[in-house]
C-alpha cells in the first residue's frame, strides 16, 4: 500500500496563519488555519484512512500558496484554476465539485445547492458533506448560507465565513488577527 506524502506549507493571511497541504504534483489536498489543525488532522484520517498519509514541510513555495496570496490581495479568481483532489465518498465529491461552481461574490442556500445536484431531498446530507470539506476557500463551502440568508456553520468559525463573504463582495473587511 502506498502512503500519500503531503507537503505542508504555512501561509500568512488576514484571517491568521494557514496550512496548505499539497501532494507531489502540487495538487491541493487540504487547506485550513493553524488554529484548526485538530480538525484538519481528523479530516485527513477520514479522507485517506489512518496511517495512509505522511506530512513533511514544503521545501518550496507552491502554486497553491501563490494563488491564496493573490486571492487575499483581491484576485478572487486566482483560486479557480487550482487543481484539487480529495478522498471522501462519491456524494461528498459531487457536493464539493458543485461548490466550485458558485462564483465569488455570490451565495446559495443548502436547498438550492441540493437541487443543483439533483438531490433536492438531501439537504441534511449536503450540509454534512459541506462541513467535511477539506479544502476551504478553494472549494468554497463558505458561500453556502441558510435559506433565510443567515450565516450557518463554518468549520473555521463564523467570523471567518463573514470575512470571506465580505472580501468576495468587494468590501474591505478588517483583519481578524
Amino acid at each position: 500500500m502506498t502512503i500519500l506524502t503531503l507537503h505542508v506549507e504555512q501561509l500568512r493571511s488576514p484571517l491568521g496563519p494557514m496550512l496548505l497541504l499539497t501532494d507531489e504534483q502540487q495538487t491541493l489536498r487540504m487547506l485550513d488555519w493553524v488554529d484548526c489543525q485538530e480538525r484538519m488532522d481528523r479530516l485527513l484520517r477520514r479522507q485517506y484512512g489512518l496511517g495512509q498519509t505522511r506530512t513533511m514541510p514544503s521545501v518550496r513555495r507552491t502554486a497553491a500558496g501563490d494563488a491564496m496570496e493573490a486571492y487575499f490581495a483581491g484576485d478572487l479568481t486566482a483560486i479557480d484554476r487550482l487543481p484539487v483532489a480529495n478522498g471522501g465518498t462519491d456524494f461528498q465529491r459531487q457536493v464539493w465539485a458543485a461548490l466550485r461552481t458558485i462564483p465569488a461574490g455570490q451565495t446559495c442556500s443548502y436547498g438550492q445547492l441540493a437541487a443543483a445536484i439533483d438531490r433536492p431531498k438531501a439537504v441534511r446530507a449536503l450540509g454534512l458533506a459541506n462541513g467535511a470539506n477539506p479544502i476551504g476557500i478553494v472549494v468554497p463551502c463558505h458561500r453556502v448560507i441558510g435559506a433565510n440568508s443567515a450565516l450557518t456553520g463554518y468549520g473555521s468559525g463564523l467570523p471567518r465565513k463573514a470575512w470571506l463573504l465580505a472580501h468576495e463582495s468587494g468590501l474591505s473587511p478588517a483583519p481578524l488577527i
